[in-house]
């Protein structure tokens, strides 16, 4: 059973013409991905890449039923009727790659998600795949193979080297899913292992955190209660950045003690995770746990 995406994941394009849009149609096309229908309000009955364009998600609907997930392309300003408009057609996934959308605006939207039990994931984010199935996201797919490794990443380049990484060492993966690494964001490193848990074909996890909030502790208390039952590796970027100064994602600033490299990496080891000092560390500790 594969998480969140899958053969069975039915994909419209929001914002499918813009040049973002377009392009990355392309590539999820060409991986596989079943993207059904693209909506760009005003550009109703053109066509990108042998996919229809709509003018909202309700006409797409209205042709193809059976769309499940939007992956969503739309420029910050207009991200967030996207975003609505895609939960009121009652779709079950939302993957949102804009960057740049005031965190308030996306509080209130994922908060409204989950009142109609849809997941979110992002914003700022590179999406997701499940290898040799579904690629919702911007992610390079040759990195990926397939196998008993779920990934969870705040980070869109450490998410595609670790997984080179890994494969190169012969080791696939199950679910990688970029999170986003804005301070506020859908799905949650504890709401991912969640998914990762209940998983049969995922046997470890590596999460790839960042200085700044505290989701990588949350991840670490919910491990360390029992919640989360398989071996886990972790690496957290920033180890040299200085306190208190905000750093390139708008999520990493270190705060009142919170947040800072020394305070996740101890957390983790106390929970019995295996923290890698390095990214290159990552395979051969995953070797270790397999």
């Amino acid at each position: 059973m594969a998480i969140l995406v899958d053969s069975n994941t039915v994909v419209v394009v929001q914002g499918i013409t813009g040049r973002e849009g377009s392009f990355h149609t392309k590539l999820m096309l060409d991986y596989g991905t079943k993207i059904v229908a693209g909506v760009t309000p005003g550009r109703g009955g053109s066509e990108v890449h042998g996919v229809k364009v709509y003018d909202s998600i309700i006409e797409a609907k209205e042709e193809h039923p059976d769309i499940n997930t939007s992956i969503v392309f739309v420029p910050a300003r207009f991200a967030i009727d996207a975003i609505y408009e895609a939960i009121d057609a009652n779709l079950k996934l939302l993957v949102v790659i804009t960057e740049g959308i005031p965190v308030h605006d996306t509080l209130k939207a994922i908060n409204y998600a989950k009142s109609r039990g849809v997941t979110i994931i992002g914003p700022n984010c590179p999406g997701i795949i499940t290898p040799r199935e579904s690629k919702v996201g911007i992610m390079p797919s040759h990195v990926f193979t397939r196998g008993p490794v779920g990934i969870v990443s705040r980070s869109g380049t450490l998410t595609y080297e670790v997984s080179y990484a890994l494969s190169k060492e012969g080791i696939g993966q199950s679910t990688v899913i970029g999170i986003g690494g804005d301070p506020v964001v859908g799905l949650t490193f504890t709401e991912a292992l969640e998914l990762f848990e209940k998983d049969d074909e995922t046997k470890a996890v590596v999460l790839l955190g960042e200085i700044g909030g505290d989701m990588e502790e949350r991840a670490a208390r919910m491990i360390a209660q029992g919640r989360f039952t398989k071996p886990t590796i972790a690496f957290i970027a920033g180890r040299t950045a200085p306190p208190g100064k905000r750093m390139g994602h708008a999520g990493a600033i270190i705060m009142m003690g919170m947040g800072d490299y020394e305070s996740k990496v101890k957390a983790l080891e106390k929970a019995g995770v295996l923290v890698a000092r390095t990214p290159f560390d990552i395979p051969r500790l995953v070797s270790r746990v397999l």
